[in-house]
């Protein structure tokens, strides 16, 4: 045996065993989720150590009693209408900005491109508490409204930087084509950019949602009312409540986690190649 060989035959061998091992730690907090969700409260209780699931003994009440007994039907129609608004806004926003920054000439635009990621050099953490200070004494706190804003903030400088990154690999001739066809600037990004640009407008999409849709900080600390909960906020609620079986909880952070583990599984390969097309020029 030679000692390439060897050499080789060591390096699969640890890759086989380290990417069992990460898989592992990545699957199994879905899976036990899951397999808790099913079960009903007496089982859990007698062999809560158990981590199989037995399919003849599958109990959906903990689902039924979540999203009809705990008002989780209201925060999953809160979240998708706080995540679509601010996916909305936050693309619209980023392909005019992204546009503007990449191909028009005017003062400060340098700086305006250098520091759009200047926000997310301050930790959500730091923001919050000023946030929560100036919001309660305008009177604007505990607005789903208000919670749109915020993610609006929070998106928007990635969604700049990866939208201007993709136009600055689009080539311009196309634009000045259509210009010259009689389109306004407006035209050129509706009939041209964005249908080059759809599949880093996907990925930008695809973020965009995933941040609004998970975010619980801006979220726990804006609402209060129960009937403008969020998921992530929801899910605290409940699992904060005194008297509350473990599958109820394990129910509904499946309700929270299932929707966008689709979404991202479904649109995976748009959002690899919106994310990649605009890492190099030309």
């Amino acid at each position: 045996m030679s000692r390439e060989y060897f050499e080789q035959t060591i390096i699969r061998i640890l890759r086989v065993v380290g990417l069992i091992f990460f898989i592992t730690i990545v699957a199994f907090p879905f899976y036990w989720m899951i397999v808790s969700s099913f079960k009903s409260l007496g089982e859990i209780l007698l062999r809560p150590a158990n981590l199989g699931l037995d399919i003849r003994k599958i109990d959906f009440h903990a689902y039924y009693a979540v999203l009809f007994e705990h008002g989780f039907l209201q925060y999953i129609s809160n979240s998708v209408y706080v995540s679509i608004l601010t996916v909305v806004f936050s693309v619209t926003l980023a392909t005019v900005g992204g546009y503007a920054v990449t191909r028009l000439r005017f003062r400060g635009r340098k700086i305006m491109s250098y520091s759009i990621l200047l926000i997310y050099m301050f930790p959500a953490i730091v923001l919050v508490i000023p946030l929560y200070v100036m919001f309660s004494r305008m009177g604007l706190r505990d607005s789903i409204n208000l919670l749109i804003v915020v993610y609006l903030a929070q998106t928007l400088p990635v969604a700049l930087y990866m939208l201007k990154s993709y136009f600055q690999t689009l080539p311009p001739e196309m634009e000045h084509a259509g210009l010259i066809d009689g389109c306004s600037r407006l035209g050129v990004i509706w009939r041209i950019v964005i249908p080059l640009s759809a599949p880093a407008l996907a990925s930008v999409a695809l973020y965009t949602f995933m941040i609004a849709w998970n975010e619980f900080l801006f979220a726990f600390m804006f609402l209060d009312t129960p009937e403008k909960f969020t998921l992530s906020r929801g899910v605290v609620q409940l699992a904060q409540s005194v008297h509350l079986s473990k599958q109820l909880v394990m129910a509904a952070s499946v309700t929270v986690t299932i929707p966008i583990l689709v979404l991202f599984l479904f649109f995976e390969r748009r959002l690899v190649r919106g994310l990649t097309a605009g890492a190099m020029k030309g």
